[in-house]
């Protein structure tokens, strides 16, 4: 996107003021326009940004960014991430369909401390996944890690040796 028309549209119409104001008030109003055009920017980009959150978070779980090429903004539309290999996603808090109880998403309260959630999230989000598929996603590949270091070897199968070595 490029901001140069709205900058440029924006000089004008302060000239333009500035000029209905008095032929005295011109000349200092031009020698502000140019270190002013940098602040525009960044507070066009500022505002960019802002939409770009608002939109983001009426997305969930996909999300609009902003990002510079060249200094001009630019939109990326992320889609919400595919249902993960592993089953269904759940959304946490929400009431569980009817259903037998197999692979059927379930209600779960989890109440992390502040900087455990804050750190949850900051992964969720580099990886573009919500909290919700980031922490089912987490508890699959812990779960399933943690079965094969059981079948691996069970605390009945440890190997003791004794004696003495020359």
């Amino acid at each position: 996107m490029n901001l140069t028309p709205y900058v440029d549209s924006l000089r004008r119409e302060f000239l333009a003021a500035a000029e209905a104001v008095g032929m005295e008030v011109l000349g200092p109003a031009e020698r502000l326009v140019a270190p002013l055009e940098a602040s525009v920017r960044l507070t066009l980009l500022s505002a960019l940004s802002a939409a770009a959150d608002e939109i983001s978070r009426e997305l969930v779980p996909g999300a609009v960014d902003i990002r510079l090429r060249g200094g001009d903004p630019g939109f990326v539309v992320l889609a919400a991430p595919a249902e993960p290999e592993f089953g269904p996603l759940f959304d946490i808090g929400a009431e569980p369909p009817a259903g037998d109880g197999q692979g059927t998403p379930a209600r779960i309260n989890f109440r992390p401390p502040g900087p455990l959630k804050a750190r949850i999230e900051e992964a969720a989000g580099r990886e573009g996944l919500s909290v919700n598929a980031w922490l089912v996603r987490a508890a699959t590949i812990t779960l399933d890690s943690g079965a094969r270091r059981t079948a691996r070897r069970a605390p009945s199968e440890r190997q003791n040796y004794t004696g003495w070595v020359r």
